[in-house]
């Protein structure tokens, strides 16, 4: 498929496409023409890299970490490393940190809402 297709068929824009082919992290076959040309597993693909980026891992760990997971289903790989495996369960504390933090912050706007909201009445 086309880099056009690629991008409507997962909400990424087509430089967001060239950006990740840049860092190894997608691959395409080109044309005679010179056009890329992305097999159907790229779908799965590029959704899999919206969701590490989303977690907040950067393109040079999902470079790494792609290879140790299956794009169809994102489960793992057998390949992952003991290093890997250490740095994305620091990754993941990093992440579990951020949940915690932002829990926080909501139960403080829930208590500023709800006396705002006393108060109006």
């Amino acid at each position: 498929m086309r880099i056009g297709e690629l991008a409507r068929r997962t909400g990424v824009s087509e430089r967001s496409l060239r950006y990740y082919e840049q860092q190894g992290l997608l691959t395409a076959n080109r044309t005679p023409g010179g056009q890329r040309d992305y097999p159907e597993w790229a779908v799965d693909r590029v959704i899999r890299i919206q969701e590490l980026f989303a977690a907040g891992l950067h393109s040079k760990r999902i470079a790494r970490l792609l290879p140790c997971i299956r794009d169809a289903d994102g489960g793992p790989s057998e390949i992952a490393t003991p290093q890997l495996v250490a740095e994305l369960s620091a990754e993941r504390a990093r992440i579990d940190r951020m949940i915690t933090e932002l829990t926080s912050s909501r139960d403080v706007l829930d208590d500023v809402i709800s006396t705002a909201s006393r108060a109006q009445r």
